[in-house]
C-alpha cells in the first residue's frame, strides 16, 4: 500500500508474533498535511478515523484493509496533526460502529476523556553517560535498594497532582537523602481508573496525562539518571479493563482477550485477561515491554500479576477453568510467552532488569529461559515479607513460639534471585501502615520498626520499601492524599529515615551486604535463641564480612555471647537504638573485642550488649584477608 510504514516481513513478523517494535508501524504518524493511520481489526467490516475536522462521524475519513489478510487497516487523513483529538469508528461484523481509542497511541486526552491523541514524541535526553555504564553502574548483584512510588499521591500542592517536571527534583533529592538507588513507579501507562492505582491499563504505550506530557515523563526519567538514580517501571501484560473505549472486543470480536471467558475474564479483577496464545498480542506486548525500554531509557521492569498469568485456575472455583492439553492447570501459552518477553528483552536490552511479582512457588522463574526458568531477573519473595510482617505485628512475649516465620525464609532464599519487598499492597485496605502494624505503645512501635528495617537490609535479598515507610508514617497509605511530610519535624521520624539512609549507605558500601544470590554470602551464627528471640546472622563474603544481631524483646540483653570468625576490634556499623534514630542509647560504646574463646561454632566470641527491640551490625576495624579462618 502506498506510504505504508509497514512492509511484507513486518507484517509477516507480526502476524508470527515476532514483531516486537510495534511502535514504529502502527498507531498515528503525523506527516506533511496529514497524519498517517494503522489500526490492527482483522474482524472489522469497516474502519474510519473520527476527530473534530470531520465531526467524529463515520464514513469521511476510512481507513482500509492491505487485503493481504493481516486484518491492518491504514490511511492518511489530511488536515490531521500533532495534538489533534481521534478515535477509530469501527463497523462490526454484526453492523454495529463502536468508538475505541487507539491501543498504539503514544498520548491520550486526561481521563475520565478516552480520545487519543495524535502526538510526536520529541525529547532531547542528556543521559548517554547513564546508558552506556548502567549495566556497570548496578549490574545485577550490585546494591539494589529501591524505592517505591505512586506519583499521584507521594507529593500534591494544595491537593492537586504535581508534574512530572515538578516531582523531579524533590524526589531525586528525597531519593539521594534516603540512600536508595532505584526508583519504582508504580504503574504510569495511562488508566481510566486513578483509583486502580495504574494497574487497571489501557495506554500500553503512553505515560498518564496526570501529570503531563510524554515529555515531562522523559524528563523526570532523565533527571533522574542524572543523580545516579535507575528507573523500574511496573508493567502488567496480566490483565485489562473492559472500558468501551479500550482494548476489550475491540472489532466486535474477543481480539486481544481470550475468547473463553474461563480464559479470557478475571473474575477477581473484574478484567479482560490477554490471549498470550494469539501471535499478534504476543507482538503487541512485546513491544510495549520494549517501547518502554527504548524510548522511556527504563531502567528495567516490574511485571504485575505473574502468578495470576501462570494458572488456569487462579481465582477460580472447580468447573471454572479448563486444563491444558496435558491435563495440567499451568497456562502453557502464558509460559510461553513470559519466556519469549524476558529473552527479547535480554536480548535487546541487556543491561536492564525484569522483576516478577510471582507469589507461588513456581520453579525457576529467575531461570535462564532457554533452559526451562521464565527468564526474570529477579523476584519478589511475598513468603519472607508474609512471615516477617506476621511476626513483628505480633506482641513479643509471643514471638518465641513464631521463631520459625524470621528462619524458615533462609531454606529458599537462594532458590531465585530474590527481592524483598516491603510494598504497598501491605499498607492499605485495612492492613494499616508499617508502623502501626507493630505492637506497643510509640516508644516500641518504632523501635520494632527500627528493628524490622535492620533485619531486611543484613537479610540476603535486593530491598524494596514502598513510599512513606522510611518516614515511619501513621496513617494507612490513601492514593488521594500525600505523605504526611509533616512528621518529620518530629526528631523520631527524622530518626527513622536517618537510619533508613545508613542501612542504605552500608548496603552500597559493604559488599559482603550486598551478595545476595551467593549462597556462601550468608551464615547463621545462632538460629536456635527461640526463648530470647535472639537471630544471629553473618554475611561472610566481600573484602570483610558483616554480622547483625537481632534482639526482638524489649528486655535489653547483657553479656550475651556471640561467635565471630576472628579476634580484635569489632566496630559497631549500626545501632538501631541509637539516640539519632530515636533510641535510648543502649548499646557497646561503638564496638567490642572479640577473644579467642569458641562460640557458635566459631573460633572467637564476644561478650555484649543487646538493646531492647534493637540490631547491632558489626564488621572487623580492619579486612580479615590476613586474619579469618
Amino acid at each position: 500500500m502506498a506510504g505504508s510504514r509497514l512492509s511484507d516481513y513486518d507484517v509477516f513478523l507480526f502476524r508470527q508474533g515476532r514483531h516486537y517494535r510495534l511502535y514504529k508501524h502502527l498507531g498515528s504518524f503525523p506527516e506533511e498535511g496529514g497524519t498517517r493511520f494503522a489500526l490492527w481489526a482483522p474482524n472489522a467490516r469497516e474502519v474510519s478515523v473520527l476527530c473534530d475536522s470531520n465531526g467524529w462521524t463515520p464514513g469521511i475519513a476510512p481507513l482500509y484493509s492491505r487485503g493481504d489478510g493481516s486484518g491492518i487497516w491504514e490511511g492518511t487523513v489530511s488536515g490531521v496533526s500533532i495534538g489533534d483529538l481521534y478515535k477509530y469508528g469501527i463497523k462490526t461484523g454484526a453492523g454495529e460502529w463502536l468508538q475505541k481509542g487507539d491501543p498504539m497511541a503514544h498520548r491520550w486526552e486526561t481521563p475520565p476523556r478516552s480520545a487519543s491523541m495524535v502526538w510526536n514524541v520529541d525529547h532531547e535526553w542528556t543521559d548517554r553517560e547513564w546508558m552506556e555504564s548502567r549495566g556497570k553502574r548496578l549490574p545485577l548483584d550490585g546494591p539494589w535498594s529501591i524505592y517505591e512510588v505512586h506519583l499521584g499521591s507521594w507529593r500534591r500542592r494544595d491537593g492537586s497532582f504535581l508534574s512530572y517536571r515538578e516531582i523531579a527534583p524533590m524526589l531525586a533529592d528525597h531519593v539521594s537523602q534516603a540512600g536508595f538507588t532505584a526508583v519504582e513507579f508504580l504503574p504510569v501507562m495511562e488508566h481510566p481508573f486513578y483509583g486502580s492505582w495504574g494497574y487497571q491499563v489501557l495506554g500500553y504505550f503512553a505515560p498518564s496525562g496526570r501529570y503531563g506530557s510524554p515529555e515531562d515523563f522523559m524528563y523526570l526519567v532523565d533527571y533522574l539518571h542524572s543523580r545516579g538514580i535507575a528507573v523500574i517501571l511496573d508493567w502488567v501484560p496480566s490483565h485489562f479493563p473492559s472500558d468501551a473505549h479500550g482494548l476489550a472486543r475491540f472489532d466486535g470480536t474477543a481480539l486481544y482477550e481470550h475468547p473463553d471467558s474461563r480464559r479470557g475474564y478475571h473474575p477477581q479483577w473484574t478484567s479482560c485477561i490477554f490471549d498470550y496464545g494469539r501471535h499478534e498480542v504476543r507482538s503487541f506486548l512485546i513491544s510495549s515491554a520494549a517501547f518502554w525500554l527504548d524510548m522511556y531509557h527504563a531502567d528495567g521492569l516490574r511485571v504485575d500479576g505473574v502468578a495470576s498469568m501462570l494458572y488456569l485456575d487462579y481465582c477460580r472455583e472447580r468447573g471454572e477453568w479448563e486444563p491444558n492439553r496435558y491435563g495440567g492447570r499451568e497456562n502453557l501459552e502464558a509460559v510461553s510467552f513470559l519466556r519469549e518477553l524476558n529473552s527479547e528483552i535480554s536480548r535487546s536490552f541487556p543491561d536492564v532488569v525484569t522483576v516478577a511479582e510471582e507469589s507461588t512457588d513456581w520453579p525457576r522463574v529467575t531461570g535462564p529461559a532457554h533452559l526451562g526458568g521464565l527468564g526474570f531477573s529477579m523476584k519478589w519473595d511475598m513468603g519472607w515479607m508474609h512471615d516477617t510482617l506476621s511476626y513483628f505485628s505480633r506482641d513479643p512475649i509471643h514471638r518465641p513460639w513464631h521463631h520459625e516465620e524470621i528462619t524458615f525464609g533462609l531454606w529458599y532464599a537462594f532458590s531465585e534471585r530474590f527481592v524483598l519487598p516491603v510494598s504497598h499492597d501491605e499498607v492499605v485496605y485495612g492492613k494499616r501502615s508499617l508502623l502501626s502494624k507493630m505492637p506497643g505503645d510509640q516508644w516500641r512501635k518504632k523501635a520494632n520498626l527500627r528493628l524490622l528495617l535492620a533485619l531486611m537490609f543484613v537479610h540476603p535479598g535486593k530491598k524494596l520499601l514502598f513510599m512513606g515507610c522510611e518516614i515511619g508514617q501513621w496513617r494507612e497509605w490513601d492514593h488521594e492524599v500525600e505523605l504526611d511530610w509533616a512528621l518529620l519535624d518530629d526528631p523520631s521520624h527524622r530518626g527513622i529515615l536517618r537510619l533508613v539512609s545508613d542501612l542504605n549507605r552500608l548496603y552500597r558500601e559493604e559488599d559482603a551486604l550486598h551478595r545476595d544470590f551467593d549462597p556462601d554470602g550468608f551464615r547463621w551464627i545462632d538460629c536456635s535463641d527461640r526463648g530470647q528471640s535472639v537471630f544471629a546472622m553473618m554475611r561472610p563474603s566481600g573484602p570483610r564480612p558483616v554480622v547483625g544481631i537481632f534482639n526482638c524483646t524489649p528486655i535489653p540483653r547483657t553479656g550475651y555471647r556471640i561467635g565471630l570468625p576472628s579476634g580484635g576490634c569489632w566496630r559497631e556499623l549500626c545501632n538501631t537504638d541509637s539516640n539519632d534514630y530515636g533510641g535510648t542509647g543502649v548499646g557497646n560504646l561503638g564496638g567490642v573485642s572479640a577473644e579467642e574463646v569458641a562460640c557458635h561454632g566459631l573460633s572467637f566470641s564476644v561478650e555484649m550488649v543487646l538493646p531492647p527491640l534493637g540490631a547491632i551490625i558489626l564488621a572487623p576495624e580492619a579486612s580479615l584477608s590476613d586474619g579469618r579462618e
